[in-house]
């Protein structure tokens, strides 16, 4: 025998759950069902997500106490549609049955699975509209000129980095100006990274200019030519040769 969970919902407090209950407590004789617990939400409406009688269906049905849940229509569990999509999708996938009295709807048998199918649809289509809107609109302030995410601190972060560096301490220097521990370190870290990238760039800059002082002197330098009595020696011969290799070194 199936083990099965009763939900109910009124919107306001002088309705009655009562006509609900006897109705799902005939469609649980009916079927053989074995009622674990019944959950009632009275006054709450029904597009609130978190609800006493609702988390309490839920938080069972993650324990497994039952196997089927039985309400008297898809609007008692919830009217939004993304919350009963969710709802739904959750059921699903523990393996719980959801059986829906006036829509005549059960996710047990073929035309459940059916229903169960095009809701994933439905929700995963709603997920994608939902990205695309956010992409949408974040294009849409970024043209504008307005701040995506959130703001830059507005605080003077060389003082920041000095202070901390001075030996004043991480709770110290977070207090003096009014942020947390995570963002001195996170400066003090920029800092570090930002000193780095200058000594790199500057010991290239070194190389660089070294490198052009060597070309230039060796572009520049010309050697004095022999004389014409060196021209036909043996010291004329060295000059050429040292000519030679002052070019190629």
């Amino acid at each position: 025998m199936k083990k099965a969970g009763l939900y109910v919902r009124v919107s306001t407090p002088d309705q009655h759950v009562e006509s609900q209950l006897y109705d799902l407590r005939e469609l649980a004789a009916q079927k053989g069902y074995e009622i674990v617990n019944e959950y009632a939400d009275r006054g709450v409406c029904g597009k609130k997500a978190r609800r006493p009688g609702l988390d309490a269906l839920m938080a069972d049905a993650r324990r497994k106490k039952f196997s089927v849940v039985l309400v008297a229509a898809f609007d008692r569990i919830a009217r939004s549609t993304r919350n009963f999509l969710q709802i739904i999708d959750e059921l699903d996938s523990m393996g719980i049955e959801f059986i829906s009295r006036r829509e005549g709807v059960a996710t047990g048998d073929a035309m459940g699975r059916l229903f169960v199918t095009i809701i994933s649809a439905i929700a995963e289509l709603e997920r994608s509209l939902v990205v695309e809107r956010v992409k949408s609109g974040m294009r849409r302030a970024r043209l504008e000129g307005r701040q995506i995410g959130r703001a830059r601190l507005d605080i003077n972060r060389e003082q920041v980095v000095e202070d901390r560096r001075s030996g004043m301490s991480l709770t110290l220097v977070a207090r003096k100006h009014s942020i947390s521990r995570a963002s001195v370190c996170r400066l003090m870290k920029d800092a570090s990274e930002n000193s780095h990238a200058a000594v790199v760039a500057s010991d290239g800059n070194v190389a660089a200019q070294k490198f052009t002082r060597e070309q230039s002197r060796e572009h520049y330098y010309v050697p004095c030519p022999p004389s014409s009595e060196q021209s036909h020696s043996i010291a004329g011969w060295f000059w050429g040769l040292s000519h030679k290799l002052s070019r190629t070194l």
